[in-house]
């Protein structure tokens, strides 16, 4: 009976698993094996694929496009998530106080992060626009400062998409710092109070250790969607002006399904996995110096 109730839950627990196995499989595995498969091959869509080796990884050595992708792609995510954890930490600080309306402001400060990143690209075109009738090169304009050229301009295009990824983030980022200030418990805020610690020392001592759980969570979260930039370049810049924010999931995009070279566009997303898995490997080897548990 034991031996038949065991073999019933566990086939319940396996028909609750099966849609998510399968849709797994489906849209993940099988596609990514897919794709390291076709990287090997000539392959336009329109033409039957043909077995070339090696030869669309040996072209990625000498493409200029695609270096300028990778080092776009790691500006952007090197500059924007040191910057979102920080911001989003204090925010999170802010909004953890006894303040009144707090409620009010967490919804306001949440909000972007559930709007798709299309939709706040849109909204952030006509904003950013290099002109007078850019509202904010308007409002600069009555402060006696020059027009900056935000989305044409090589200089000031890729620092104009970052500022877009942290106003859309850092709403969601707060609440994940949220949840592990809350976690803390304040018992540790009271003793260190009886012992006179200022409050830099138990910011430092106290608040950041116990929420490096939390960090690591939104660091490697946040450095993983980084890398896979598309949305908002695609719609603010176009991956303009001359490549200056074209990156290496745009780059991938380009070459499948507007250069219709689908062995190329595979090399290229598998070199964004290798590069993503490389740094996951890094950030899980070294966690034990700073997460504690």
């Amino acid at each position: 009976m034991k031996l038949t109730m065991k073999h019933g839950e566990g086939l319940a627990a396996f028909l609750f698993l099966l849609p998510n196995i399968l849709g797994f499989l489906l849209f993940s595995m099988i596609p990514t094996l897919a794709s390291f498969g076709i990287s090997f091959l000539d392959w336009g869509l329109l033409n039957s694929p043909s077995f070339i080796g090696f030869a669309n990884y040996w072209e990625l050595l000498t493409d200029d496009v695609f270096w300028m992708a990778l080092k776009n792609t790691a500006y952007y995510s090197f500059i924007k998530v040191p910057l979102n954890l920080m911001l989003s930490l204090l925010l999170a600080i802010l909004l953890n106080k006894q303040l009144h309306g707090r409620n009010f402001f967490r919804s306001v400060a949440f909000l972007p992060s559930v709007c798709s990143s299309v939709a706040v690209a849109l909204i952030w075109t006509p904003l950013l626009e290099s002109s007078e009738n850019g509202l904010i090169n308007h409002v600069l304009s009555l402060l006696g400062i020059n027009i900056i050229p935000f989305l044409v301009s090589p200089v000031w295009a890729m620092p104009s998409v970052i500022l877009v990824g942290l106003w859309k983030e850092l709403g969601y980022f707060m609440v994940i710092f949220l949840a592990g200030l809350q976690g803390i418990p304040r018992s540790y805020y009271e003793a260190a109070s009886i012992d006179g610690a200022h409050s830099m020392d138990v910011f430092l001592h106290i608040t950041i250790p116990l929420i490096s759980p939390t960090t690591f969570f939104a660091l490697t979260t946040s450095l993983i969607g980084s890398f896979q930039i598309f949305d908002l370049t695609s719609v603010l810049t176009k991956g303009g002006p001359a490549n200056a924010t074209n990156t290496l999931v745009m780059y991938i995009y380009q070459n499948g399904f507007q250069f219709f070279r689908m062995g190329y566009a595979s090399a290229l997303s598998l070199i964004l996995f290798i590069t993503i898995f490389i740094i996951t490997l890094v950030q899980n080897h070294y966690s034990d110096k700073w997460v504690f548990n």
